[in-house]
C-alpha cells in the first residue's frame, strides 16, 4: 500500500511523502540508502521469494532434481525471514490513522477498514513468525495465519475502495485543467503552468492506477490463503505471478522515493 501526505485519506495504508531525490545521485549511495529501508531489503526478498515460487509452480524443474529441494527450502527460508521485517510496523498504521484528516463519514469507514486491516494483519504477522520459528506452539500457526489472511484481505478492500475515490477526484482536477487550457488558447493566452499542472496530475492518476492494481494483485494472495488455494486464480502459479508484480511496483515506489 503506497506512501502520502497525512492530510487526506487518499488511499490505503499510507504515510507521509518523502521528497524526491536528484536524479543524478551515485548509483551506490542511492542503493546504500534503499537497503537501509526495512521496506527496500523486504522487497527484494519478495522479489526472490515469488520469483521463486514461480519457476517451482511452472513444474520447469523436475520434483526429483537437488536444485528443486534447494529451491524449496530457500522460499521457505525467505517468506519465514521476511515475517521479521515485519516486527512492530503495524505501529505506522496506527500512526497514520490517528494524523488522518477525514472529509466524511465515509472518509473515516474506509480508513479504519483501510488501516485497521493492514495493522492488525502486520501485528497478526508477528505471532505467526514466532509460532514458525518455535517460540510459540505450532499448534496455534494456522490460526493465525488465517486471521492474518482475513485482517489483510477487508484492510485492501478498504484500501481500493479509497484509491478509487482518489482517483475520481484526480479525473475531475484533470478535466478542470484541461478545460482551462483549453479556454486559454481560445484567447490566445499562456497556459505553461496549467500545462505542468496537468503533466503532474497525469503522471499521478497513472501511478495510483498502478497502486490499485498492486492491492489487486495483493488481495488475491490474500483471499488465497484464506481460501487455501482453491478457486479461480487463487492456484499457486497465478498467485506467485501476483506477488512478483506487486513486489516489482513496490519495489520501484521505494526506490523512487528513498
Amino acid at each position: 500500500m503506497e506512501s502520502k501526505a497525512s492530510t487526506k485519506p487518499s488511499s490505503g495504508p499510507t504515510y507521509p511523502i518523502q521528497s524526491k531525490p536528484p536524479k543524478d545521485r551515485d548509483f551506490l549511495n542511492h542503493l546504500e540508502v534503499y537497503l537501509a529501508k526495512r521496506d527496500g531489503v523486504d522487497k527484494l526478498l519478495k522479489i526472490s521469494r515469488y520469483a521463486t515460487k514461480i519457476i517451482l509452480a511452472s513444474s520447469a524443474l523436475p520434483e526429483n532434481l537437488t536444485v528443486t529441494g534447494r529451491l524449496k527450502s530457500f522460499e521457505s527460508s525467505v517468506g519465514l525471514s521476511r515475517k521479521a521485517f515485519r516486527l512492530g510496523k503495524f505501529v505506522q498504521d496506527v500512526n497514520a490513522l490517528r494524523n488522518s484528516q477525514f472529509d466524511s463519514k465515509q472518509d473515516i469507514a474506509l480508513s479504519v477498514i483501510a488501516y485497521g486491516g493492514e495493522g492488525l494483519y502486520y501485528f497478526v504477522e508477528q505471532f505467526v513468525w514466532l509460532a514458525k520459528s518455535g517460540l510459540i506452539d505450532p499448534k496455534h500457526t494456522r490460526n493465525f495465519q488465517q486471521l492474518s489472511a482475513w485482517a489483510e484481505f477487508i484492510g485492501y478492500l478498504g484500501s481500493i475502495s479509497l484509491k478509487f475515490r482518489d482517483l475520481s477526484r484526480i479525473r475531475e482536477d484533470e478535466a478542470c485543467l484541461e478545460s482551462s487550457i483549453g479556454i486559454a488558447i481560445l484567447r490566445e493566452i499562456g497556459y505553461q503552468d496549467e500545462k505542468e499542472k496537468l503533466k503532474k496530475i497525469r503522471e499521478k492518476k497513472l501511478m495510483k492506477k498502478v497502486s490499485i492494481f498492486q492491492d489487486l494483485a495483493d488481495g488475491l494472495m490474500a483471499l488465497a490463503d484464506i481460501r487455501n488455494g482453491k478457486g479461480f486464480l487463487l492456484g499457486p502459479l497465478s498467485v506467485s505471478c501476483a506477488g512478483l508484480l506487486s513486489a516489482i511496483v513496490s519495489t520501484h515506489k521505494n526506490w523512487v522515493s528513498c
